[in-house]
């Protein structure tokens, strides 16, 4: 066992049918038909690592397609606080449709997008408070292993955010492609020897084809 514990980040594949509204954390299905990108994925993946999705079927959809293109995976645990950002009352609606059901509550929102919560739903602070339990449970739980977690943007944003120990609007200004592949590595003995354990970032939004 290594004293490095490397987390692989992966986007899930491109959402069917919203275009133009945020679906955040409604349950929508993505386009797996780019056998080969997946097998290319499949390819610089790591072996004999742990696999987690979130709870939203296009996470564990893709998960399943890098599967079926050559690797073999462990079943996914499946962590619904890895899931994306939930928007609440304003899922399914495009940023003017928002402007125009409540104007007041909208400019309330955009005078900080990072801290305020829509109507019904989260912040995107509290999405790195519930990303960061997470990584900092499995990365005790799994010590020295490979992660590879399937997940949304919004919980790549929230991780390197973590990692980075970005503020939330730095976090926020991170944008990932679907399937694209981000690595973080937590070394329990720092970069440093005795400076303690810290995270390095390996690469961010690495698109393979």
């Amino acid at each position: 066992m290594t004293d490095c514990t490397r987390w692989w980040w992966v986007r899930h594949a491109p959402v069917i049918g919203v275009d133009g509204v945020i679906y955040g954390a409604k349950d929508v299905d993505c386009d797996v038909s780019d056998i080969e990108h997946f097998k290319t994925l499949a390819e610089i993946l790591p072996k004999n690592a742990i696999w987690i999705t979130s709870h939203l079927s296009r996470s564990i959809k893709t998960a399943h397609a890098i599967a079926s293109a050559g690797l073999a995976i462990t079943d996914p645990l499946i962590e619904n606080d890895l899931g994306e950002q939930d928007f609440g009352d304003w899922q399914g609606l495009s940023w003017d449709q928002m402007l125009e059901i409540d104007a007041d509550l909208y400019k309330v929102f955009w005078k900080d997008p990072t801290r305020n919560r829509p109507p019904g739903g989260e912040s995107f602070v509290d999405l790195i408070n519930r990303t960061e339990k997470v990584i900092d449970r499995l990365t005790v739980e799994y010590k020295g292993r490979d992660i590879v977690a399937v997940v949304h943007g919004g919980t790549i944003r929230a991780a390197l955010s973590v990692a980075l120990n970005l503020s939330p609007a730095q976090g926020m200004a991170l944008q990932f492609d679907t399937l694209s592949v981000s690595i973080m590595e937590h070394v329990e003995d720092g970069l440093l020897r005795g400076a303690g354990g810290v995270w390095k970032l390996v690469c961010a939004n690495r698109l393979v084809e």
